[in-house]
């Protein structure tokens, strides 16, 4: 017998394998392989193990050879044995040790005492109670199909609430099978351009995420920067750029300098990519967050056989979900579902179910509405502290989202952001975010996110920005 299962759930809680090899007789080869568990730390110290009958018929062995190998480790101290408890690993430190794999040294810096940067919702108050009661119900619920393979398209139950919460929220118009889930919003770049439905050039805006910007490059595409001004991107500009059919914007909260797509803009957009034949790839990452403005609906509506709508949860709920969506054009389902597989095998079929419960029993709605007025509270108090300790700096982009722009004096802005890290305050610089191509003047600025730092360390987060911003101008 070269090796086998014991099961001792019922008395160790898992089971364990014993090897019975090597020279000698069975019962050398159970004492060997008993030892070598206790050794190896898989008995651990207290353990209870089986009696002689139990584990002779587990193994096929006479009861007198599992005693005598019960009593060889009891003489030695590896085992004990009382009466009414049993034979139990000997609580012996030297046995039970398991080498240890030294831990690397950590290559990330230490973590900020202050963390201001962009792009984290509050984790804080993600909604447990309302999740958990939501997965419960979606489990009970839940067919025995669900169980098995999932399909690439995503649950039925989850594209059918996000039809319709997307269509009465955002003014999207589209229906289920319209609907492909994915992972967020790289995921659903990778399977766009990583899969070949889509194909560069790409026409950005001039400033948005590096790492998207990483995630195309990666997926050979070279992306050509739209100019940037206070009614957001220059959309006259992309019938201009040579052999470019296909356009990302964030037409909602341009992202980061804030504000929403001018209108004239939005449908200057549609109908180029009308007369071309082109796509608007609509990032749509934190439209329910907005405070001192009406709702911006999608720029879908416009067209949704010319735009590809894009969103995820990652703000308003948590990344740590990856769940996300896009709503294709009827023409794209087909490529979109043949880049990503047979299987669904990035967005937990659990997780599709619970959100899909989440949004139709009214606790999405709910919960943003709450985050709304946690979030607009946040962004008032930065706006009060800046006015309190440097009014000559105004934050700009705050009528919705959850971040702010804070415009530095010109040539001050990494000196500012150094001063930051050295006061161990975690931020970004506005040239981060800057696209290398971009021919529009740059601007020297902050990226501030207000949504990440707990209550209590919201406050002394905002005093120590203040200390760091520069003086105002003399003269």
């Amino acid at each position: 017998m070269a090796g086998s299962w014991v099961n001792l759930a019922e008395r160790l809680g898992s089971d364990l394998h014993l090897e019975l090899t090597g020279p000698g007789s069975r019962r050398a080869a159970l004492t060997r392989a008993l030892r070598s568990a206790v050794r190896d730390g898989r008995l651990a110290a207290g353990a209870r193990l089986p009696p002689y009958r139990s584990l002779a018929a587990d193994l096929g062995l006479a009861r007198s050879t599992v005693a005598a190998a019960y009593s060889e480790l009891v003489a030695e101290g590896w085992l004990v044995a009382r009466q009414g408890s049993g034979t139990r690993v000997a609580r012996r430190t030297e046995a039970a040790r398991v080498p240890r794999v030294p831990k690397p040294t950590p290559t990330r810096p230490a973590a900020s005492v202050h963390n201001l940067r962009q792009g984290q919702p509050d984790a804080a108050s993600f909604p447990r109670v309302a999740w958990l009661a939501a997965a419960r119900r979606a489990l009970n619920a839940a067919p025995n199909e669900a169980f098995g393979p999932g399909d690439p398209q995503g649950r039925h139950e989850l594209r059918r609430a996000l039809a319709e919460y997307l269509a009465r929220a955002r003014g999207v118009r589209t229906t289920p099978d319209r609907i492909v889930v994915c992972s967020g919003f790289a995921h659903a770049l990778r399977l766009l351009f990583g899969g070949r439905v889509l194909r560069g050039p790409l026409a950005v805006e001039s400033y948005g995420l590096a790492f998207h910007r990483a995630v195309l490059a990666a997926a050979a595409v070279r992306t050509l920067p739209l100019t940037l001004d206070e009614d957001g991107a220059r959309t006259d500009e992309l019938a201009g750029l040579p052999g470019v059919r296909t356009a990302l914007l964030t037409p909602a909260h341009q992202f980061p300098t804030g504000g929403p797509l001018h209108p004239e803009r939005r449908i200057t957009a549609v109908e180029w990519a009308r007369t071309c034949g082109g796509l608007i790839l609509e990032d749509d990452y934190d439209g329910e967050f907005r405070y001192d403005r009406e709702p911006v609906g999608a720029v879908q509506s416009l067209d949704p056989e010319r735009v590809v709508y894009l969103g995820s949860v990652s703000k308003s709920l948590s990344p740590a979900l990856r769940l996300g969506w896009l709503v294709l054009p009827e023409h794209l389902v087909a490529p979109v579902l043949t880049a990503k597989g047979e299987r669904e095998a990035w967005a937990s079929v659990m997780d599709q179910l619970t959100l899909a419960d989440f949004i139709e029993s009214g606790h999405y709605d709910r919960h943003l509405r709450r985050m709304r007025q946690r979030y607009r509270a946040r962004r008032d108090r930065l706006v009060a502290t800046l006015a309190a300790q440097v009014p000559h700096i105004a934050p700009t982009g705050i009528a919705a989202g959850l971040h702010a722009v804070l415009r530095l004096p010109p040539g001050t802005e990494r000196s500012v952001v150094e001063a930051a890290a050295r006061q161990s305050i975690a931020l970004d610089g506005l040239a981060d975010f800057r696209h290398p191509a971009a021919v529009m003047p740059g601007h020297d600025g902050l990226v501030v996110g207000y949504a990440t730092p707990s209550d209590h360390g919201y406050g002394p987060a905002l005093e120590a920005l203040g200390r760091i911003l520069p003086p105002p101008a003399e003269g």
